[in-house]
């Protein structure tokens, strides 16, 4: 598969953003540095701005022919997502993936980005600032966990299981009305379920292996491009709610990852009654 970028400098730009900019600034923010967005629990730090600015630095240099997908440059121009439809070569980032919790002082957040090439998804990238490692995933080459030592450890998602002895994530912030009801209910279906408001360590902890699906509702490029392409390329099965695959431009239409096709389609029936 063709990848327009070298990923292990990709990589090094999000390790040298978070050690510049978001580490010096974890449980050390001031009132005046977090605002809301679009809810009181949708935020952005002083450390998300300034880190991605330095990472749109950084990939101007190594890869100066891409277009540049953050969150916040989406943020300040809205119109900036509808490019990636069209774009040939794009780099998606997220600066810091569960602001919430990095703003709460939890040390539960991630850096994410993502290689689009011709309308694929070909490179994801999470850097996790505490543990100071990678998970990493090129199309048809597998996903890794890698130190900085130069360490990695292929990684596979968990054996299939029967629902009822399942462990998974559920983001249900953005299921509403008589939808969330149904779904909230039917999670009781699953031995155990859970969520980090963290979608990068959420898509780590299943390319690991250890639960047996993730699934959301709410579809942005940065926060699922990456995982996606670990979930696949670490033995997982992923697919929007109605089956059809996640394409990069896919704003709506539910998530699911599951460990394989089949129990993808079973949690479909049970959870999502589809």
């Amino acid at each position: 598969m063709t990848n327009p970028v070298d990923v292990s400098k990709l990589a090094d730009c999000l390790r040298l953003a978070a050690k510049t900019e978001i580490l010096p600034r974890f449980r050390k923010l001031g009132a005046g540095d977090i605002r809301s967005k679009s809810e009181p629990t949708d935020l952005v730090t002083e450390a998300d701005e300034a880190a991605e600015r330095m990472i749109r630095r950084e990939i101007a240099a190594i890869a100066p022919d891409a277009l540049f997908i953050g969150e916040e440059s989406v943020a300040a121009d809205p119109d900036l997502l509808g490019k990636l439809a069209s774009a040939d070569f794009a780099i998606v980032v997220d600066p810091i993936d569960g602001t919430f919790n990095f703003a709460s002082g939890i040390p539960a957040y991630g850096v994410m980005a993502s290689v689009v090439w011709k309308g694929e998804t070909v490179a994801g990238i999470i850097y996790d600032p505490m543990g100071d490692d990678w998970v990493i995933a090129e199309k048809g080459a597998g996903a890794y966990l890698r130190r900085p030592n130069g360490e990695a450890e292929r990684l596979s998602v968990a054996a299939p299981t029967s629902v009822d002895s399942m462990v998974g994530m559920a983001s249900a912030g953005y299921f509403f009305g008589e939808v969330r009801e149904r779904v909230l209910g039917n999670l009781a279906k699953v031995r155990f379920v859970a969520s980090y408001r963290c979608a990068a360590h959420e898509y780590r902890t299943f390319g690991g292996g250890h639960v047996h699906f993730i699934m959301y509702n709410k579809l942005m490029p940065w926060d699922h491009l990456a995982g996606t392409l670990v979930a696949q390329e670490a033995g997982g099965y992923v697919a929007r709610f109605d089956g059809s695959p996640y394409l990069p431009h896919h704003l709506e239409g539910g998530l699911l990852a599951a460990t394989d096709k089949e129990s993808w389609h079973m949690l479909r029936r049970e959870i999502l009654e589809m």
